[in-house]
């Protein structure tokens, strides 16, 4: 299992909605979300993702993130992989990813 981080911008004129994520890459791709609930960290997928115009959504460690699972290939750093995000308006986003080593 590997985490995605990153910057969505959205510089249209009107909101957009994210509701699923896929890459040739991997066999399933989720948006979560960590939360401290009750002092215990958790963490629980996001069915949708909504961005107002101008603004960005920030995937981070502790925060929002993708889970991107069973790679199909190993992947070095430096690689690049594409995730494509499927909009509410049927439209299709593509992204493209750095791979990097862990930070420790």
């Amino acid at each position: 299992m590997h985490a995605g981080f990153g910057r969505i911008e959205n510089s249209c004129a009107s909101a957009v909605t994210i509701v699923a994520a896929s890459s040739p890459a991997y066999a399933s791709v989720e948006l979560h979300e960590t939360r401290i609930d009750g002092g215990v960290s958790r963490m629980r997928a996001v069915p949708t993702l909504r961005i107002a115009p101008g603004d960005a959504a920030v995937l981070k460690p502790g925060g929002l993130h993708l889970m991107l699972m069973q790679p199909k290939a190993a992947l070095k750093p430096g690689s690049k992989v594409a995730i494509e995000f499927e909009l509410a308006s049927g439209g299709k986003l593509l992204g493209e990813f750095e791979v990097r080593k862990p930070a420790l």
